[in-house]
């Protein structure tokens, strides 16, 4: 080898061939020809062995990168596949994105599948986003009780909650949804109606019975998560027995919603 890296907290050394690296991977061209930091080498001179820091990434990782630019093909698990998109998409390298992309899909588990849709959005993976979608519709009930949905984002978990399909009824995900915007509040330190002002918009209130709006109307003078607005838009549906002044997608009952007797008011399609 004529390059070293140290990697992670570990400082664990790896070592490779800089004509590998540079002639696979025009990130580590790039890296390997700057040399290291406070050189005084003359412009063009051969960069120095390191060694190379990488104190942000796992040495697992990164020798899993390592062993795609050798071999063109990658050793995955489910511990590490996120990281190593993550790590793919940094080096600009598409065909190891595409093996991670694959591992995901294919060992997508209700633990994992938030932190992947994440990880899906940042990216820009709109087909494994997509799957991550059809798995959440899938398993709704469970995946809402994982911690990686607690670590959505307000943007990710307000696009799920547009889905028609997901497997739950929609008192369960009110819930779901509050205590979501409490762990995020906590986080970011900012008001329980601030962080969750994007997913409140999705809750399909009108769907609750009149005796569970009244309840979820006191519960909310604790933390204000819901504004009155839409509560009032609630009961005026109840009231005019229609979904009156409310989006139309918000009195369509969802597939894992519980039917209530007044939901034929709402949506002509509902049985």
């Amino acid at each position: 080898s004529d390059v070293t890296f140290v990697v992670g907290r570990e400082q664990q050394k790896v070592f490779a061939h800089r004509c590998v690296l540079a002639c696979r991977c025009q990130a580590f061209r790039g890296m390997l020809s700057q040399g290291l930091v406070g050189s005084e080498d003359a412009p063009g001179s051969i960069p120095p062995q390191g060694p190379f820091i990488l104190g942000n990434v796992q040495p697992e990782v990164f020798l899993a990168v390592i062993e795609f630019l050798y071999t063109n093909s990658v050793t995955l698990n489910s511990h590490i596949a996120l990281e190593v998109l993550t790590s793919s998409v940094e080096y600009g390298l598409q065909d190891l994105c595409k093996l991670c992309v694959k591992f995901i899909k294919d060992t997508l588990s209700v633990e994992q599948v938030c932190e992947a849709l994440q990880a899906a959005v940042t990216y820009g993976q709109a087909d494994l986003q997509q799957h991550c979608l059809a798995f959440i519709e899938g398993c709704t009930a469970a995946v809402v009780r994982t911690q990686g949905f607690h670590e959505l984002s307000d943007v990710v978990l307000a696009w799920v909650l547009r889905s028609n399909r997901l497997a739950v009824d929609e008192l369960d995900l009110v819930q779901a949804v509050r205590e979501w915007a409490h762990v995020n509040s906590a986080v970011l330190e900012r008001p329980v109606p601030e962080v969750a002002a994007l997913p409140v918009q999705e809750l399909r209130l009108p769907l609750l019975a009149p005796s569970e709006l009244a309840t979820l109307e006191s519960h909310n003078q604790q933390d204000l998560l819901i504004p009155v607005e839409s509560i009032a838009a609630a009961w005026r549906a109840h009231a005019l027995r229609k979904g009156s002044g409310v989006p139309s997608r918000l009195c369509r009952p969802r597939r894992g919603t519980r039917p209530r007797d007044h939901h034929r008011h709402l949506d002509p399609h509902a049985k």
